[in-house]
């Protein structure tokens, strides 16, 4: 018999040749099965990982425009932003204002004597324990202060138990040594800091200015605050008191801006298309080739995909906001029935606008607006314990057990490798003996049927 390896001595056949054929039959269902198996799961887990972030993307980007000032179609502006300051919150309308700073909110500070050493400088050279209370605003706090500790010791552990109540230390240094500094984020006229307690920290230590209210005008009505941060003074408005000039009236402006009004809804628009193009893309089937086979997606068919989706657009067509403005397609929003992506129209979100852009405000932020409904709709596929977030779970767990099973499988066809290969390689000694034998058989009768003559 012919062939390219002769591995058998015995019986010429090509025992290896025979057993790899034979362990390749063995392998192959399997094998073919399992790498079936990796390869959906690897699919799939890629697939999911990208929804899961297009999702979380969106989600993101429409939280940050659930909020009035990003959709109240107003702007505001401050002639002189370096003085004051001003941003738009709930509740803005239109005006200007003339405001003018003569005085700016501060907040006090109490500072220790000067101890040598630095900040490694003792504060207690006692061995006993000593008290230091700080006290603002009627409030008083006890700090311990440990028998030769230091000035950083006693710093840390002011900012470690009074930090939620605004007041903080720090230590400060120069050539005549260095003293613990208390402050407070807390201003104000009545915030004043004072020391007192048996520490050493507490003698002879400087207040500093006394606390003072921010004093300030609009249109001329004198007005205080205990914060530079003023909140209350205008509905709807911030204003940052940032430096003082009674001198200098400053101008702030608040009026309708439709570009900015457009430009949320258009983001809304963009954040939404981006996740349902990424949902398309592992759902769609596409049709290929002169024959139009189809490749199907590897979410194609999902159950969660489409009830994701369902979800989605169920909040888009659901009524919401004023009774002047119930839904998207009112302002020029319409919806592809084939993608599902959205579109603006230019013509009809002009004539919206005109009609009330306050309504459309109302129809995409608050608790029942579009935003918190679509965040509230999708809450269950994101987070660690989400649906995309399991399912990631699943589909890693799939692939560790399909690793494990191709181990299992490599395992048991070496085995039955060095199982077959051993009897082949037994039968073919067995051949070779056999061939030996019937060579010295077949010598001696050739012998005795040609005996020599006799002479």
């Amino acid at each position: 018999m012919a062939s390219s390896t002769i591995s058998g001595p015995g019986s010429g056949y090509d025992t290896q040749g025979i057993v790899k054929a034979l362990v390749g039959a063995e392998k192959a269902p399997k094998q073919a099965q399992i790498t079936k198996q990796q390869t959906a799961a690897t699919v799939q887990l890629s697939a999911v990982g990208t929804v899961k972030g297009a999702l979380e993307a969106y989600r993101t980007a429409i939280t940050k425009l659930n909020n009035v000032s990003a959709f109240n179609g107003l702007a505001a502006t401050s002639s002189e932003d370096k003085n004051v300051k001003v941003t738009l919150g709930d509740g803005a309308s239109s005006g200007k204002y003339v405001v003018v700073v003569s005085e700016l909110a501060t907040s006090s500070k109490a500072t220790t004597k000067t101890f040598t050493g630095g900040a490694s400088g003792v504060a207690n050279t006692s061995e006993e324990n000593q008290t230091l209370t700080i006290t603002q605003s009627g409030k008083s706090y006890d700090v311990l202060i440990p028998g030769g500790a230091t000035l950083t010791q006693v710093r840390e552990s002011i900012n470690t138990q009074l930090s939620a109540q605004g007041i903080s230390a720090n230590v400060l240094s120069d050539a005549n040594g260095s003293r613990l500094v208390i402050g407070s984020s807390n201003g104000g006229v009545g915030t004043d800091i004072t020391l007192s307690g048996n520490a050493e920290l507490a003698v002879g230590y400087d207040k500093g200015p006394a606390a003072q209210n921010a004093k300030y005008t609009i249109d001329g009505i004198a007005m205080e605050s205990t914060s530079n941060k003023i909140t209350s003074a205008i509905s709807g408005v911030t204003l940052e008191l940032v430096a003082k000039d009674k001198d200098k009236p400053i101008t702030i402006n608040v009026e309708s801006n439709t570009g900015t009004l457009k430009a949320s809804v258009q983001s809304f628009v963009t954040a939404y298309n981006a996740l349902m193009t990424s949902i398309n893309t592992q759902t769609k089937v596409n049709a290929t080739g002169d024959t139009a086979t189809t490749t199907a997606g590897a979410l194609t068919g999902d159950a969660s995909m489409r009830q994701l989706v369902a979800s989605l657009r169920s909040e888009l067509v659901n009524s919401s906001g004023s009774s002047a403005m119930s839904g998207l397609s009112q302002m020029g929003i319409t919806t592809d029935q084939k993608t599902g992506l959205l579109t603006l129209d230019d013509k009809q979100w002009d004539k919206a606008v005109v009609k009330g852009a306050g309504d459309i405000a109302k129809l995409f932020t608050g608790d029942k607006g579009l935003i918190s409904r679509m965040n509230k709709a999708t809450e269950s596929y994101v987070g660690t314990t989400g649906l995309l977030a399991t399912r990631v779970k699943d589909l890693n767990t799939k692939l560790t057990e399909l690793t494990t099973q191709q181990t299992d499988l490599d395992r048991r066809i070496e085995s039955l490798q060095a199982s077959l290969s051993a009897k082949y390689t037994a039968m073919d000694t067995m051949i070779a003996k056999i061939n030996a034998s019937s060579s010295s058989i077949m010598t001696t009768l050739n012998s005795l049927n040609n005996p020599k003559s006799s002479n």
